[in-house]
């Protein structure tokens, strides 16, 4: 793939600590223009990631371009970045406007022109009639809002983001969320936000790159992640997602059946394995009925018995746990006016069911080719 103006290449970038390997190997590329989510569990390696393109982490191995040009001779000041920490890092001395107007005071702009740029992009977040007040006197959304302006007053091209919500309160949160895709547009240049959280992710990011132990597993549009996780790994973290095995017994066309450890009966595509070998293969939780007499709607070739061991009411959805020996966890969310046509109660043996083109082949542990970060747009294939 070509490098475009300011995309941000990883290549076989390599991070440890001591003994402890904390990134390793990735490759990575992000289009210029893109918000890019960097998603999975803590320690895997993602704010190392994030540090190592801003350059306030030294790579061991490999290379950061941006825009073709090679970062890591660059010290931070020197490179087109700027960072948003998650503690904000306000001067609690200055005011929200010479906070903002700092790092252009630095670089020896005049004073009228650079808090003539504070002051347009303290509007930009709504905090202009903040621009007064030390942060002390601020809410920490406000002082996220002010940070955020200081990150993009010196016109970076790439803003690196390292969990900036996650001191917000849930409502602050989802605000803030609308605010940082709102400005990614309008100002059009490529936004790196690190996140745990996979609701976060999905909501803001054009391309996520989901990791775990120091390597990508995963990469593509929220909606190809969320519809074809390729791992047990992405399958888990992401959530909505059952998990479940059976054993291969025949090969039909395009199809494989294969059958469970207790009664489960189950239709899948093709899978790289042969007969007798262990499949796993995952289904949303939406996607999945519940009955109680046995009889599964038509086109459901996928059954799994099982116990109910929870019910829990959403509002507009009941969320259905059971029991099988198929699958360690197996959650069904079912429509309310569904369930209540049909309820379901704890103790009840009930049979789960699906159609073949729900399911999700695994990839049997290692790490395809997609997996690879080459983001290439909605409707392609990463």
């Amino acid at each position: 793939m070509m490098s475009r103006a300011s995309d941000v290449e990883l290549i076989s970038v390599s991070k440890r600590y001591g003994d402890v390997t904390a990134v390793d190997r990735i490759d990575l590329v992000i289009p210029q223009g893109t918000y890019c989510c960097l998603l999975g569990p803590s320690g895997c390696g993602k704010t190392s990631t994030l540090r190592m393109i801003a350059g306030h982490e030294t790579i061991n191995e490999g290379e950061v371009r941006i825009g073709g040009v090679a970062m890591n001779p660059l010290p931070p000041a020197q490179r087109p970045t700027a960072m948003m920490f998650q503690s904000y890092a306000l001067f609690p001395h200055l005011n929200c406007l010479d906070n903002v107007a700092f790092s252009l005071k630095m670089k020896g702009e005049g004073k009228e022109a650079r808090r003539n740029k504070a002051m347009e992009l303290l509007r930009m977040v709504h905090m202009e009639d903040y621009a007064e007040r030390v942060p002390s006197q601020l809410s920490g959304g406000q002082q996220q809002r002010v940070a955020l302006s200081r990150a993009l007053v010196t016109n970076p091209s790439v803003l690196l983001l390292d969990e900036p919500l996650s001191a917000l309160d849930p409502f602050l949160r989802v605000r803030m969320r609308d605010e940082l895709k709102r400005m990614q547009v309008e100002l059009g240049i490529t936004f790196v936000h690190v996140t745990h959280s996979q609701e976060e992710a999905m909501a803001l990011a054009d391309f996520v790159v989901v990791m775990d132990r120091g390597r990508i597993e995963q990469s593509g549009t929220p909606r190809e992640i969320y519809n074809m996780p390729e791992t047990l790994f992405v399958a888990r973290f992401i959530g909505g997602h059952n998990v479940v095995t059976g054993r291969l017994t025949a090969l039909d066309g395009d199809s494989a059946r294969l059958s469970g450890a207790g009664d489960g009966r189950f239709v899948v595509p093709k899978p790289e394995a042969g007969i007798g070998d262990a499949v796993a293969f995952s289904v949303r939780s939406d996607k999945v009925g519940v009955s109680t007499n046995g009889v599964v709607p038509p086109g459901h070739d996928n059954v799994l018995p099982g116990t109910v061991r929870s019910v829990e009411y959403q509002g507009a959805w009941v969320q259905v746990g059971l029991e099988a020996p198929d699958a360690e966890e197996f959650t069904v969310m079912l429509n309310e006016s569904a369930f209540f046509a049909a309820p379901v109660a704890v103790g009840d043996r009930v049979s789960a069911s699906w159609a073949a083109g729900d399911v999700h082949v695994l990839s049997r542990g290692e790490r395809s080719q997609r997996s690879q970060g080459i983001y290439q747009g909605e409707g392609d294939n990463p």
